[in-house]
């Protein structure tokens, strides 16, 4: 599965998602560039968008792309903080579809 993580995802994150593509925003090339925009860039490239961005799904209408996000809930962006979630975040990925958010707690 090939991933984007977001420029909010500490990037050294990536090579925690053993098995999958992970790129991060700025390594696509797209470092600064709004969500909308972002989700539109992403959806013919990539799977997933995992973000800690918690108010994304309010922010865009998620249904008009065809891309699948993954929000991580952690108390902050740290890797210290998003590390824990990761077994959680690969156990939802085969359940994330395109259009939708799924959240991951710890």
């Amino acid at each position: 599965m090939k991933l984007l993580l977001d420029e909010c995802v500490d990037r050294r994150l990536a090579k925690e998602f053993v098995g999958h593509d992970v790129i991060t925003v700025p390594q696509a090339g797209w470092a600064g560039v709004k969500n909308g925009k972002l989700l539109n860039l992403a959806q013919d490239q990539f799977d997933v968008f995992v973000t800690v961005d918690q108010s994304l799904p309010f922010q865009q209408s998620l249904a008009q792309f065809r891309i699948a996000v993954l929000i991580l809930m952690a108390p902050s962006n740290r890797l210290d903080d998003l590390r824990p979630l990761v077994p959680n975040a690969l156990a939802a990925l085969t359940s994330c579809r395109p259009g939708t958010a799924t959240t991951v707690g710890p």
